[in-house]
């Protein structure tokens, strides 16, 4: 069986620069509990949604206008058996001219069907991928967790 990765794509009136930079900018459009930096090839920072979910993320690819990778370093999730469900899984964030629009496809390599996780991550990344992270590149504005007081940013 051929595993089946999460996957989500869409397309925009923005360049590919655009939606490159907005990709980078994660407490934008995912949340506002992240700690460390996001924007250069090897920096690791840290989502969290405490006490539901924690994962350490190392940025591994920064191709402006073309693609963004991650790979998550730790993961920790309150409600699954195997904690860890993410660890040493890569997300890719693919960007392509199609015309005179920009397509973004998504992926998470490693988040598949088979995890306890799979249909609320998926449920989760496809509302922040094509809802806030969409919004973000069309309007300048997503729709992040918000910063909870007591993480240090």
């Amino acid at each position: 069986m051929i595993a089946q990765n999460f996957t989500a794509a869409f397309t925009v009136d923005q360049t590919p620069d655009e939606v490159f930079a907005a990709i980078n900018h994660v407490r934008g459009w995912w949340s506002e509990n992240i700690v460390g930096t996001t924007d250069s090839v090897g920096d690791e920072f840290t989502y969290l949604n405490m006490p539901v979910h924690r994962c350490t993320i190392r940025v591994t690819e920064l191709v402006p206008g073309e693609r963004v990778g991650w790979h998550i370093v730790d993961n920790f999730f309150e409600f699954t058996e195997d904690k860890t469900e993410w660890k040493d899984t890569d997300i890719h964030f693919d960007i392509a001219r199609r015309g005179d629009r920009t397509e973004l496809t998504f992926t998470h390599l490693g988040l598949v069907p088979g995890y306890e996780c799979f249909d609320i991550c998926s449920n989760a990344w496809g509302f922040y991928v094509n809802s806030s992270l969409r919004g973000l590149i069309r309007t300048g504005k997503g729709v992040p967790n918000h910063l909870e007081q007591d993480i240090p940013v």
